[in-house]
């Protein structure tokens, strides 16, 4: 008898599912499709909006860049990462969870996540019942826990951006926490994304996601860099450029801090309105208000200070801030 020729080998060696599994997928997808109608027939009504769970992306670790890829080709990797943490101050307080999401992006918008990083750490200080209630982490969950630093330094390694929503708290953390986040540069969602613009009121991430037309479990880390990474891909609802082209755009320009040295005390409000913020003097910056701005903004804001805060001249100290130096403390 003839040996099978490859086809019919493959043919007979093929499993064939169960009847029961058959059966199983296809009342699965009836009961989706189910859903996917009841969900129509309600929005249709006008009377509701219905929420999605967010399910985060398959991870495909096979298309992470190459290390050696040309600067400036695509695709680019970036990092959306979350801390939670014991406390406000990064000087005093530590850090019990840290989550990161590593994805693709090219000029078009977010592709693929490539790879997840989670995990906690017990603190040197027991975690108080107000960060338990924030965050649901325990005593007892972080018990033992300590981070792998080689992986969170090899995880960011190849990162061409670190995004954060609130990354003026999340870098001092993280820079306190090991070496490399020190030298990438950074973007803020928060700050670098026009979500008015956008048609959202607020910049609360859960607030976004509920906008977005989902929900998600949130408040853990790693969820919340998921619950992220969808709301920037999530497509523009107004004529205002898509969230990460946004965010992409503004981590590229140079901006200008200006520190309002020697302003005199009863312009504190002009400058307040303006939009300054006041530095103790902690950290050796100047102890004064200040405030970043676009190249573009600065002659503008030249001519405020020059005529409303220092009555003709220009006492302002400015600052150069690339991604690189922006959000650190």
């Amino acid at each position: 008898m003839l040996p099978p020729t490859p086809s019919v080998l493959a043919e007979t060696r093929r499993p064939r599912p169960s009847r029961g599994i058959v059966g199983s997928a296809l009342a699965q997808r009836k009961a989706l499709e189910l859903d996917a109608a009841l969900v129509e027939r309600l929005e249709a009504t006008g009377r509701y909006r219905v929420l999605r769970k967010l399910e985060p992306r398959p991870v495909m670790p096979e298309l992470w860049p190459q290390a050696n890829r040309q600067p400036g080709s695509w695709p680019q990797l970036g990092i959306i990462l979350d801390t939670e943490t014991t406390g406000l101050d990064h000087a005093t307080h530590d850090v019990i969870e840290l989550g990161m999401v590593a994805f693709t992006y090219d000029q078009t918008g977010v592709r693929d996540i490539v790879g997840v990083f989670s995990a906690l750490q017990e603190p040197s200080h027991a975690i108080s019942a107000e960060i338990t209630r924030i965050t649901g982490i325990t005593d007892e969950m972080v018990a033992g826990q300590r981070f792998d630093l080689d992986a969170v330094q090899r995880f960011i390694e190849d990162a061409d951006l670190l995004i954060a929503h609130n990354a003026r708290f999340d870098r001092p953390f993280c820079e306190k926490l090991t070496p490399g986040f020190d030298v990438k540069p950074w973007a803020c969602s928060v700050s670098e994304v026009d979500w008015v613009g956008l048609g959202f009121e607020g910049t609360k991430l859960g607030y976004l996601v509920g906008q977005c037309g989902a929900f998600h479990n949130g408040h853990r880390a790693v969820d919340d860099c998921h619950a992220l990474l969808e709301v920037l891909a999530h497509p523009a609802r107004t004529q205002a450029p898509p969230a990460f082209q946004q965010l992409l755009a503004s981590s590229q320009q140079t901006r200008l801090r200006i520190h309002a040295i020697g302003s005199p005390f009863h312009t504190k409000d002009a400058l307040k309105e303006r939009g300054y913020r006041w530095s103790d003097g902690t950290g050796g910056k100047p102890k004064c208000w200040w405030r970043e701005v676009t190249e573009d903004a600065y002659d503008d804001e030249v001519c405020f200070l020059e005529d409303e805060i220092y009555a003709g001249g220009m006492h302002a100290h400015v600052e150069r801030l690339t991604a690189c130096e922006r959000f650190k403390a």
